[in-house]
């Protein structure tokens, strides 16, 4: 087995690595421009949507984890937010179907609903969250993963290759992003209503991509994954109440995260374990 990892630079790639290298499985990195310190044995810099670096990165790779991407649409031209994030992944994934790779797993995002990069505030149509909930996408980061799940599922009717993709939330590491993110949602919880208050360790996020790998059932698949507890410190009920009302939904306990996570576990196995401690 043989991982190749694109935007292995970047957080979650760097932590899928390490993943790896904690399991003994060799990796791959693609990475854009030369980065020391990277745990792969093999690294080769190139763009993700540029078919000769992906053909010399695939060589002798069973396994393709695709996270290269522009990761937001407030800091880049929409074409080149769309344009980038979409050639990438057709050029990964199609390359890798070409080279016979039968495996991968791919990012895509809880942004894909619409409502926290929307031009105009816009209405949870239920909760909790799942693969079945009606898009409501106005920026082009959001159209990207829409569009890379499509992709995925062609790849998988083309080639035959099993493709997960998983749509992530907010992603942190414990001693950076998760705290500073947490001290906001006390302060002010309604900024992560769009986001549900959700997120994800990078090291969960390492393990569901490895996971995805080797799902229970091979095919094409779109899974939530996420921490099961929410990142604010106030009870998820208080919080849809007052962020989400008249919003169909059940009764969600304690600081439960109103996005439903079965499919993950049915699926990969998966369960967040890194929790991050939040103080009230």
């Amino acid at each position: 087995m043989r991982v190749l990892v694109t935007g292995a630079a970047g957080l979650i790639g760097t932590a899928v690595l390490a993943h790896l290298a904690e399991r003994g499985i060799p990796g791959t990195a693609l990475v854009l421009s030369p980065t020391p310190g990277l745990l792969a044995d093999r690294v080769v810099a190139g763009n993700a949507a540029d078919p000769v670096a992906v053909d010399a990165a695939l060589r002798d790779v069973t396994d393709v984890i695709h996270l290269a991407a522009i990761p937001t649409p407030t800091h880049d031209p929409g074409e080149v937010v769309f344009g980038q994030n979409t050639l990438a992944t057709f050029t990964v994934l199609d390359r890798a179907g070409r080279a016979g790779v039968s495996r991968a797993a791919i990012a895509s995002s809880y942004a894909i609903c619409g409502l926290p990069f929307a031009r105009k505030p816009l209405r949870m149509p239920y909760l909790p969250v799942d693969t079945a909930l009606p898009l409501q996408i106005t920026d082009p980061y959001a159209l990207s993963k829409q569009v890379d799940e499509a992709t995925a599922a062609m790849i998988h009717r083309r080639y035959g290759m099993s493709v997960v993709a998983l749509r992530l939330p907010f992603v942190g590491t414990a001693a950076g992003r998760l705290p500073r993110r947490a001290a906001e949602f006390a302060e002010e919880p309604g900024c992560g209503a769009a986001d549900v208050w959700s997120y994800l360790d990078d090291r969960d996020a390492a393990r569901a991509l490895v996971a995805a790998l080797r799902p229970s059932v091979a095919g094409s698949h779109v899974v939530y994954v996420a921490a099961p507890s929410t990142l604010a410190p106030q009870p998820t009920e208080w919080l849809v109440n007052e962020f989400h009302p008249g919003v169909p939904r059940p009764v969600f306990p304690g600081r439960s995260v109103p996005i439903d996570l079965a499919p993950a576990r049915d699926l990969l196995d998966f369960e967040a374990k890194f929790l991050f401690e939040v103080r009230g």
